[in-house]
């Protein structure tokens, strides 16, 4: 899981000096069916279910087999921590039928949460903002573990496994590793590009677990599986699960997609990396020529033009507002993809205010608040509103200016964490205003 997207700002300013109000919570909402056909989560449940991120394929089926229980230890447990994870509990028992008891960090348990530090988590485990790991329940035992031990490869039946969480970083972020990793220790251990509707993704733009995901958990627990089937027994198994569990995507046809070429993958994590800015952009260059041999014009396609846009405002704004307009153009092509083009729509409005478009960087902004919320995106959500003050105040809209920049700033402290990273967000998006 990646940190946060940042906006088109291409140096951070110091923070300003604001009076920050309490931080935002996102209400409890209802659930929202899938839309999908059933053929095509049954094709889908099967690609998730039976290879890891890595690439390697996994012969048999597993999950917990019986009650499961959890567990949260570690020196410092932040208080938003509780808070999400009691919501995310009771959308598994309410959306998924996944009935999950939360223990003392005294007992035993199948699942142990553990806070660690950033710092700590990085030296074991580079390049993740969070991890889940079989077989062990704790820190000390991963820090013991040889690798052999902690292959999910290896794994027959879930029975305990642990997952670290950074316990010093925002509590969006903290949030998203808890709805990401529980879900893996649940269920899919495979991320899929191609996916548009799913946390199992790693363009992460999804932040909590989505209708899709909670049916594929549901599925997943279902009486007619069992660990150790192999793919082609829950294949078999699964239409009937399905046309069960989700009677409306009864009927419908599994549309065909085309295969992620690895080269495209590598270009993206490349593109993605926090290494030379040169680098990554030909990376992203690359996943674009790729995504345009390929044909695509789905989620592929809009975020290797993302990647590419955000990656040019330094060096080439034409190329970063070709690049983003045309990742703009491929997201709002398709309801699925509305949380995509909010992200997008905070690049456009960033490039926008920067320049001087101030009824540019209004519309864009102003449009995509309703999605950055829906998405439950605190973090885009405070950007944006932020954004769109700036423009609003340039416009002559002081009292809507300040009312919406009062606002954002509950947004922000969930979004951006501390108080320091709040103001300096502020006085980022300020900067960009001419």
């Amino acid at each position: 899981m990646a940190p946060p997207q940042q906006t088109a700002s291409s140096a951070r300013a110091a923070p300003v000096t604001l009076d920050l109000p309490p931080m935002k919570l996102f209400d409890d909402r209802p659930a929202q069916p899938s839309r999908r056909s059933n053929a095509s989560i049954a094709r889908d449940f099967l690609d998730l279910s039976f290879a890891l991120e890595t690439g390697a394929q996994l012969d048999r089926f597993t999950r917990f087999e019986g009650p499961i229980t959890l567990r949260v230890t570690g020196e410092r447990i932040p208080a938003s921590l509780n808070h999400d994870l009691g919501r995310l509990l009771a959308r598994f028992e309410t959306e998924a039928g996944i009935d999950i008891t939360r223990v003392s960090p005294s007992e035993q348990a199948s699942i142990t949460i553990e806070t660690v530090t950033h710092q700590e988590l990085a030296r074991r485990a580079p390049n993740t903002a969070c991890i889940v790991v079989p077989n062990i329940s704790g820190w000390e035992e991963f820090k013991r573990a040889r690798r052999a031990e902690l292959s999910w490869t290896q794994v027959e039946t879930r029975e305990k496994l642990s997952i670290f969480i950074p316990e010093n970083v925002a509590p969006q972020e903290i949030r998203d590793c808890l709805h990401e990793e529980l879900a893996q220790a649940l269920g899919p251990l495979n991320d899929l590009y191609r996916l548009a509707d799913t946390v199992f993704n790693d363009d992460n733009i999804h932040s909590v677990l989505t209708p899709f995901d909670m049916l594929v958990l549901r599925a997943t627990y279902d009486p007619a599986l069992r660990s150790g089937m192999r793919r082609a027994d829950v294949a078999a198994a699964l239409p009937g699960i399905l046309d069960r569990i989700h009677p409306a995507g009864r009927g419908g046809a599994s549309e065909s997609v085309r295969p992620t070429p690895r080269l495209w993958g590598d270009a993206v994590l490349t593109a993605m990396d926090e290494g030379n800015l040169a680098l990554r952009h030909r990376a992203a260059a690359t996943a674009v020529a790729i995504a345009q041999d390929q044909g695509w014009t789905d989620a592929r396609a809009g975020f290797s033009w993302f990647l590419l846009g955000r990656l040019a405002v330094a060096s080439d704004r034409a190329e970063a507002h070709f690049a983003l307009n045309e990742a703009y153009r491929l997201y709002s092509a398709s309801p699925e993809t509305r949380f995509h083009a909010a992200h997008v729509a905070m690049q456009l409005a960033a490039l926008a205010l920067s320049e001087g478009q101030n009824e540019e960087a209004y519309r864009f902004s102003s449009g995509a608040i309703d999605a950055a919320r829906d998405a439950e995106n605190a973090a885009l959500l405070a950007s944006l509103m932020l954004t769109e003050a700036e423009a609003l105040s340039k416009l002559g809209r002081v009292s809507e200016a300040q009312s919406l920049r009062l606002d954002s700033l509950g947004w922000a402290r969930y979004g951006f964490g501390s108080d320091e990273e709040v103001r300096a967000r502020a006085a980022e998006i300020t900067a960009l205003a001419r």
